[in-house]
């Protein structure tokens, strides 16, 4: 009997080698990309690479966008001063002295008797 169970314990002795050489195998064994794994990171890639296109082209629009509106606002600036220096002109140009002294040259003369006076 001694002999039997010698035999048993080398029989486990040498499925316990073989369980170790499968195990030892099997973190071994290679990861394979699927073709799907592959498609997915072709379809990610565009992706990424048709966002940042659109990413740099809307901050292109929005940069020569930025400058037509400092363009648009200077030539704004500048024709509020020529409208200012106008509506100037106009005050003095309009003042009861002038038109007195242009009527004067025109040889009117003011008559007291056709003045009507108007009250608000």
């Amino acid at each position: 009997m001694s002999n039997l169970a010698y035999q048993i314990q080398q029989r486990r002795k040498i499925e316990e080698q073989q369980q170790q050489q499968h195990s030892t195998a099997v973190t071994k064994k290679k990861l394979k990309v699927t073709f799907g794994e592959k498609v997915l990171f072709l379809m990610f890639t565009v992706l990424v690479l048709i966002g940042s296109i659109v990413m740099v082209s809307n901050s292109a629009k929005i940069y020569s966008v930025n400058g037509e509106i400092s363009s648009l606002q200077s030539s704004i600036d500048t024709q509020a001063k020529v409208n200012a220096d106008l509506e100037l002109q106009v005050m003095e140009l309009s003042t009861y002295e002038r038109i007195w002294a242009k009527a004067h040259e025109l040889g009117l003369m003011l008559n007291e008797n056709n003045v009507k006076i108007v009250q608000d």
